[in-house]
This record gives C-alpha cells, structure tokens and sequence, in this order.
C-alpha cells in the first residue's frame, strides 16, 4: 500500500477551517476587511465538525466491516480511525484556542 493513502489527515472542511482562521482566505483577501460578528469564522468551525463526524462515520462503518470479517484490507480500517483521531484533536485544539481567546479578551475588558 502506497503511502500517498496516509497524506491529507484533514478533511477540506478542516483545510478550509484552518484558512479562514489564518485569514488567508479569498474572501478575505478580496474585501480587504474581516465580519466582526464571527459568522466566517462559526461557519468554518462548523464545517470542520461535519467533516469530522464523516470521518467518524466512516471509521466506524470500516470498523464494523472489520470485526464482522467483511473488510477485505484491515489498512483501510486503521486509516480511517487514525485521521479521524488526528482530526478530533485538531478540531479540539482549535476549539481551545479560541476559548482561550475568548477569555483573554473578557479579561481586557473587565
């Protein structure tokens, strides 16, 4: 099995996240200016969650296929479980930050 099938741990919607965080996105690099209301931001973490639950749907699907005996390639299993771990944490680091972030700024204002 080629390795190739390990690269792009993230799902675009982790990859898109991850862009509009950096704020390297076109949107942004169109306009100029960045929404203050968060929407850009709340939906790109929202699509980061719905690629995550894919992935772990997926993982679960592969793992059922692998105890019942009808998986043919036990790696395709493994794969699956290991971006959906990577992705988890990845999706949990961001949330982090941005609590982080958040509470930083409540105690500049207080």
């Amino acid at each position: 099995m080629p390795i190739d099938g390990v690269n792009g741990v993230t799902t675009n919607a982790m990859t898109n996240a991850m862009t509009s965080v950096t704020g390297t996105s076109s949107d942004t690099a169109t306009t100029g200016t960045t929404g203050t209301d968060g929407s850009g931001f709340a939906a790109s973490l929202g699509n980061a969650v719905d690629g995550l639950q894919q992935l772990q749907s997926d993982s679960k699907t592969l793992a059922l296929k692998a105890v019942t005996g009808n998986l043919d390639d036990i790696h395709d299993a493994t794969i699956a479980s290991t971006r959906a771990q990577v992705t988890l944490e990845l999706v949990a680091a961001v949330r982090n930050k941005g609590v982080d972030a958040f509470n930083e700024i409540m105690r500049m204002q207080a």
